[in-house]
């Protein structure tokens, strides 16, 4: 097989991969342990002010949930390529 058809496979499943489980779950509440934390925190103590805002709201808990899962996996493959790169340096080393 070749290689340019099995990247197309594999960018095709990781897309379907992410779509699904939105198209699945529509009404579905994709909350994190931020927004948790935020509720308790409201709870514990109702003067409480945040000390940063977000500069840009997401339009919905789906989509913020997108953008993190995104920023996490561009983060794990800068790691993973810079792994690469310098573990076959140091061993020509």
């Amino acid at each position: 097989m070749k290689l340019w058809v099995k990247n197309t496979i594999l960018i095709v499943l990781v897309v379907i991969l992410a779509v699904l489980p939105l198209w699945l779950c529509r009404d579905a509440e994709f909350g994190g342990a931020d927004g948790e934390a935020e509720d308790i925190i409201f709870e514990l103590d109702p003067d409480y002010t945040p000390i940063f805002e977000p500069i840009l709201e997401p339009a919905s808990g789906e989509i913020e949930s997108l953008l993190f899962a995104l920023q996490a996996a561009l983060g794990s493959g800068v790691v993973c390529y810079c792994i690469g790169y310098l573990t076959p340096r140091k061993k020509a080393q």
